[in-house]
């Protein structure tokens, strides 16, 4: 099969979309599927087709945007025709699209135009991009409802729509995209993430100036608004300053609260207890949580967080926030603990219960493994290889649908 995948995130973008679209181009492409992801370019100019890694990359022309860090989008000027162009060119089986932004759109618009069947899947929630768009100066109820309008309206131009998780898909229903909108897990590559045996979490530890003995505490992910690290340095100190005196934290990843971060722990004299890694490589990834005794995540619009995947598949306890797509994989006493949004004692309360019982830690973390094995990346690409051959479809042309509605209204008016 031949699979067109658009992405209006890709390498080296660093978030959940991006990850989980590669990982998917990946494993179809080492299932023998020829595969191709349209994807925007480094800079003003697209790039020829060409084979990078097990898949055939198009860089589509695009510029920096203000907000978020590093996002690129794709101008719409001569977007369509491009997109039909390249669609031409490869002949694809399926687009799956994994954004419904700009290139996203103008791919199953262009999938629309040509007949070829399409589907799309919404990694999206109107927290994802109201920072980005709060230059318009809206009300937060009315930057939700047009991110609602928007997606409906690009979305219903997919043969078929997904989501991460049923809380997902349930979100995007309510907001009026024609359904049903399928759940399906991001999936997790199970050989990358797994519990130590080789020495990995002591080495990590090591690199970055971390005892051996000491309670660690870690998040991973973008350092943005929504991810509410400081609740997360905030909760460190109140350990520090209580249950657990010797914890540490380490945080991985980067973004526009990095500073912020950094100005509040030196606030809370948590220099020599707080460590900041910055962006690591994809390959260093699978090191960090088996260094960790607990991981915590605090962002309030997660569809799935596949990074708390990540550390469950590694055998880990997790406190998360109760918010967003958290609770189905945070489940209190069984795995870990949550904690509601805001209430900073309650988070330290939560991972002091994890951090002073070892052997009830260990528990928790055989619980995260078994919880994370639902999540294979396997099942997930059989799912969707399903999805491809029985349920995704062409739909009626932009273009066709306008002229047909317009023809209606002209015949009810001689009536």
């Amino acid at each position: 099969m031949r699979v067109l995948i658009g992405a209006d995130t890709w390498a080296p973008d660093v978030n959940g979309a991006s990850y989980a679209g590669q990982r998917l181009a990946a494993e179809l492409a080492a299932r023998g599927h020829e595969v191709h992801v349209v994807a925007p370019a480094r800079g003003l100019r697209s790039r020829p087709a060409r084979r990078v890694g097990p898949v055939t990359e198009h860089r589509v022309r695009s510029c920096r945007v203000p907000k978020p860090p590093d996002f690129r989008l794709c101008p719409p000027p001569g977007l369509r025709q491009t997109c039909r162009a390249i669609l031409r060119r490869v002949r694809p089986d399926v687009v799956h699209v994994q954004s419904h932004m700009v290139l996203g759109r103008m791919l199953l618009t262009a999938a629309a135009d040509l007949g070829i069947p399409s589907m799309a899947t919404t990694h999206m929630i109107p927290e994802n991009i109201i920072p980005a768009i709060s230059f318009l100066h809206l009300p937060e109820s009315g930057l939700k409802k047009l991110f609602w309008w928007d997606a409906v309206r690009v979305l219903s131009r997919a043969g078929l729509v997904t989501a991460p998780t049923p809380l997902a898909a349930s979100m995007a229903e309510q907001g009026g995209v024609p359904g049903p909108v399928l759940p399906v897990s991001n999936g997790l590559d199970l050989s990358r993430f797994r519990p130590d045996t080789t020495g990995r979490g002591p080495a990590f530890r090591a690199r970055h100036g971390i005892a051996a003995d000491v309670p660690l505490v870690g998040f991973v992910g973008r350092l943005d608004r929504e991810k509410h690290v400081e609740e997360i340095v905030r909760a460190t100190a109140l350990l520090r300053a209580g249950a657990v005196p010797d914890a540490r934290l380490v945080v991985v990843g980067d973004g526009e609260e990095r500073a912020r971060l950094g100005a509040l722990v030196r606030d809370r004299h948590l220099e020599h207890a707080v460590t900041f890694t910055g962006r690591l490589t994809d390959d260093e990834i699978p090191d960090v949580y088996p260094a960790l005794d607990v991981f915590v995540n605090a962002g309030t619009a997660e569809l799935q967080s596949l990074v708390t995947l990540e550390a469950m598949a590694t055998g880990k306890p997790v406190v998360a926030v109760d918010a967003g797509a958290l609770p189905h994989l945070a489940r209190p006493g069984e795995n870990g603990w949550r904690y509601p949004h805001g209430d900073v004692a309650a988070l330290a309360d939560r991972l002091a219960r994890v951090l002073t019982d070892p052997e009830g830690a260990v528990a928790l973390g055989a619980a995260s493994l078994r919880i994370a094995s639902e999540h294979s990346l396997a099942t997930t690409v059989d799912t969707f290889e399903e999805l491809y051959r029985t349920k995704a479809r062409p739909v009626v042309p932009v273009r066709a649908f306008r002229s047909a509605r317009r023809a209606r209204r002209h015949a009810d008016a001689r009536r």
